[in-house]
């Protein structure tokens, strides 16, 4: 601090540098899009199209009437008024799995997605019917893993932890933590952090950080890609600013996190998402599927996430995750009585 002192020119010079770059740097953050703040997702719409649903857009009459018809937790109709309760589940029941649930537990939003205004019945905008164009024959050897039937069931293998889905495992939230964030049955909350040469968003379920490096363009962005050999969750992702979208390019996601996927891609497929801050209270979020090894054409999704009330919650599932060492002991229990 004395030799600094004692040295005004390179004071007033040092200063000067740091003005120009404050104002550059103000500059530059005037063009992008503010995507700061804590935001919700929830939504009672679906990826895809419900069958006989023909329209993507919908009336505001329309939408609460298909709202209320909307299956919550794998019920059909929503959850019983009154006390919420849903009756008290049998035993290996096909519905025992959703009925463990009620009204208490769960908070997916009361209405479809709204977007720009419209209400919408599904996130898929391309194609038109609102499906995922997979291919019937894929030209790779990838296979989804579905836990549908364990959820509604209970019933599943259970030979050791990692036979378990990964948010089972409180590893990751497959379907909210991106690439391609989605809403689901509970905590649709995020924080969006940006700085000049990052953006930071905070899943609320299971608290994911998707930390991702911007530059100045999509070739700068490419050519910092992390090794291949990492294959991390949520996948290596990179940014750049658009006039008014911030758009991440994302590849070689983590193929356990894929195989329970609704968005999947392979080695080769890529996933292409744009924020646009619609308004005060909404930023437009657009992602794009690519991969020709699973799908017969790109296809694109839009959503919203609406200004929330300023609180993300904590979400304490290895603290709370009781029913991993239960499920366990439980299989156990079972192979011992068959022997």
């Amino acid at each position: 601090m004395t030799t600094l002192l004692k040295r005004p020119a390179q004071i007033g010079s040092l200063l000067l540098c740091t003005a120009i770059a404050c104002s550059t740097a103000q500059a530059q953050n005037t063009a992008r899009p503010d995507l700061g703040g804590v935001w919700s997702n929830a939504s009672l719409t679906n990826l895809t199209r419900r069958d006989g649903v023909e329209t993507l857009v919908v009336s505001a009459e329309e939408a609460a009437a298909m709202a209320a018809r909307v299956p919550i937790g794998g019920i059909e109709g929503g959850f019983d008024e009154g006390d919420g309760v849903n009756n008290t589940p049998a035993a290996a029941a096909d519905d025992f799995g959703s009925r463990a649930y009620n009204n208490f537990w769960v908070d997916p939003g009361s209405n479809l997605a709204l977007v720009k205004g419209e209400y919408r019945t599904s996130y898929i905008i391309n194609p038109e019917n609102g499906q995922v164009p997979r291919l019937e024959n894929p030209t790779t050897d990838y296979q989804r893993t579905s836990f549908g039937s364990r959820y509604l069931t209970g019933i599943g293998n259970a030979d050791g932890p990692e036979a378990l889905p990964l948010s089972e495992r409180c590893i990751l939230s497959e379907s909210k933590a991106g690439p391609a964030m989605q809403s689901g049955l509970y905590n649709n909350t995020y924080q969006f952090v940006q700085t000049d040469d990052y953006v930071m968003i905070d899943v609320e379920q299971m608290h994911d950080a998707r930390i991702i490096p911007t530059f100045h363009s999509a070739e700068e962005a490419r050519a910092h890609r992390r090794p291949e050999v990492l294959q991390q969750y949520m996948g290596d992702s990179v940014g750049w600013y658009e006039g008014d979208a911030l758009v991440v390019e994302t590849i070689n996601v983590n193929p356990l996190q894929m195989q329970q996927s609704s968005t999947a891609i392979t080695k080769n497929g890529k996933v292409t998402e744009r924020f646009i801050r619609y308004s005060d209270s909404e930023i437009v979020y657009r992602f794009t599927v690519e991969d020709s090894d699973l799908y017969s054409q790109p296809w694109t999704a839009e959503l919203s996430f609406h200004t929330s009330d300023g609180h993300l919650y904590e979400y304490a599932c290895h603290e709370g995750n009781y029913s991993m060492p239960g499920t366990l002991a439980g299989a156990r229990r079972l192979e011992a009585e068959q022997k």
